[in-house]
């Protein structure tokens, strides 16, 4: 309700007429509708006026020519597809109800991401044609900020996100004096090696952390930050340029950058105090303090000799503007906006990249938050939306992050093994790392993993899981293309004697041919059913 409060847009009475008031408004987002029916009539209930009142609606006139999807708010329960007028609730004598009402084949959510975990300030590298997006990990009971690690997720399509858990955090930087304060890292390569630029607040520094490989394992080779300049050291941004030169900027609310050794792990000279001018950044009205549209969250990128300085502006709700420089340290010339604030984000955090013949960029909201609680937390979740250029450069500006996302740019290979936390969408799950790898857990009745752009090619005979569970197991119904899809199997979990107790589940399905996504819905009791590690289907 409160959702439909703060989001609703075109608020009206559709009618007022035998004693029921209706009520209209629409979700910008995605289209959909909500009726709310008042059963307002003043006379005390009798035969002619029952207490409980059948009202008939026209889903026509709501705009859906077709079947239509309804959802009771109150009841949280989805009541259906209805054409026509087939929906005709019952209201209570003075009583109400709220619905939602979708096209049956409504857009499927894509942002955002990831589901699993809470993830902000996202920082996509793309290495051996896949993206390594790291970023930082809000706590699931976090009020204010509470950031202790950050996380590594991997795609090869931009859809489909394979968690990799927890790949480095503040216990790595020995002279950090507090557990919490993961903030916006970024990750590059060079030369073969993987260097990880991580903020410590509070005027701690910019530490970095380096590895053989994007997974890690990650170490500090310095002992010490690498910058220690101000309060400002935060949300590090590196590029390394054409001709070999890297440069490593940050700040907030003003934006530094120095040049870094071949090394990246030295500074080459003195750190560098960006002029905070309105032709750099922006005219910021009304804060004395802050005069630019500069907030935060830097993020450097190139592309054909032109630079960018994407970053979080404004503030709060914070957008994502951008200035442009024909040269790695200015002068800039503020631009416009790529995306503005919503007061659905109290934050964003630009991550910039190319990939196969896109560009994309990465932010947050807090959607996944707000559809648990009303009640404002920094509990964010990763979004990306795919960036046009107009021919000078300059980029055309996105609406707030859409639900539909970015399409896919790969097929999904299901006769090879297949982590289970490889999740373009899901809900009610979460992901857990031990000893053995990443794995699916906390799964009950209903909860369920999309998984995107399969290619079955030829056809699909049988499926299988590996699953682990100490209670009664459950089953994993295998649909095709929707939550109520084709039903083309399902695999039964069995008990295998402990949470972490391995075994492969089989199951037969129906022969399947061509490009589909994928719904595996988890069924069984109340309790927690079993864990979930890879699955694959055999020809």
């Amino acid at each position: 309700m409160l959702y439909v409060h703060r989001n609703s847009v075109n608020n009206k009475q559709w009618y007022n007429k035998d004693g029921v008031i209706a009520w209209t408004a629409d979700d910008p987002r995605n289209g959909d509708k909500y009726l709310a029916l008042f059963y307002v009539d003043q006379k005390e209930p009798r035969e002619s006026h029952p207490a409980n009142r059948k009202v008939t609606v026209d889903l026509k006139e709501l705009g859906f020519g077709g079947a239509a999807k309804v959802r009771d708010i109150w009841r949280n329960q989805d009541l259906g597809n209805f054409s026509g007028t087939e929906f005709s609730p019952v209201i209570n004598y003075h009583g109400a109800g709220l619905y939602r009402i979708s096209k049956k084949l409504k857009v499927q959510t894509n942002n955002p991401i990831i589901q699993t975990k809470y993830t902000a300030d996202p920082a996509p590298m793309v290495h051996n044609d896949t993206v390594f997006l790291y970023s930082s990990h809000d706590d699931d009971n976090a009020r204010g900020f509470v950031m202790r690690e950050w996380l590594l997720y991997t795609s090869t399509d931009m859809v489909n996100w394979t968690d990799h858990g927890v790949v480095a955090s503040l216990k790595d930087f020995k002279w950090v004096p507090y557990d919490n304060g993961a903030w916006a890292p970024q990750c590059i390569e060079r030369n073969g090696k993987f260097y990880m630029y991580c903020p410590m607040p509070g005027g701690i520094g910019i530490g970095v952390l380096v590895a053989d490989s994007p997974y890690g394992p990650f170490i500090d080779p310095i002992g010490k930050p690498l910058v220690k300049n101000s309060y400002a050291d935060i949300d590090p941004t590196v590029l390394i340029d054409d001709d070999g030169q890297a440069y490593m900027y940050w700040g907030n609310p003003d934006l530094y950058y120095v040049k870094l050794n071949e090394d990246m792990i030295s500074c080459d000279g003195e750190v560098v105090h960006e002029q905070m001018t309105h032709e750099a950044f922006g005219e910021r009205k009304g804060n004395q303090k802050r005069p630019t549209l500069y907030e935060e969250g830097p993020w450097a990128y190139k592309r054909k000799n032109k630079y960018y300085m994407a970053f979080a502006s404004t503030c709060c709700p914070e957008g994502m503007g951008y200035s442009m420089s024909d040269s790695p340290t200015g002068p800039w010339v503020y631009k416009g906006m790529i995306m503005e604030g919503d007061r659905r984000s109290n934050g964003n955090h630009p991550g910039i990249i190319d990939y196969k013949g896109n560009t994309y960029v990465f932010g947050f909201n807090y959607d996944i938050h707000f559809s648990k609680i009303s009640q404002h937390y920094e509990r964010r979740s990763i979004c990306v939306e795919k960036l046009t250029f107009n021919p000078d450069g300059t980029i055309q500006q996105l609406p707030f992050w859409t639900a539909k996302g970015v399409d896919p740019v790969g097929k999904l290979d299901p006769y090879r093994r297949v982590e289970a936390e490889t999740i373009a969408w899901s809900e009610g799950l979460k992901t857990e790392k031990s000893e053995a790898g990443m794995y699916v857990t906390a799964i009950h009745d209903g909860d369920y993993i999309r998984v995107r752009n399969v290619d079955f090619k030829k056809g699909a005979k049988s499926f299988e899981a590996v699953a682990a569970s100490s209670s009664s197991g459950g089953q994993i119904e295998i649909r095709l293309d929707d939550k109520e899809g084709t039903l083309i199997g399902t695999c039964v979990i069995g008990n295998t004697g402990g949470p972490e107790s391995w075994r492969t589940f089989q199951a037969q399905v129906d022969k399947v041919k061509g490009v589909h996504d994928v719904y595996f819905i988890f069924r069984g009791g109340e309790d927690e059913l079993f864990n979930f590690d890879c699955w694959k289907f055999i020809r």
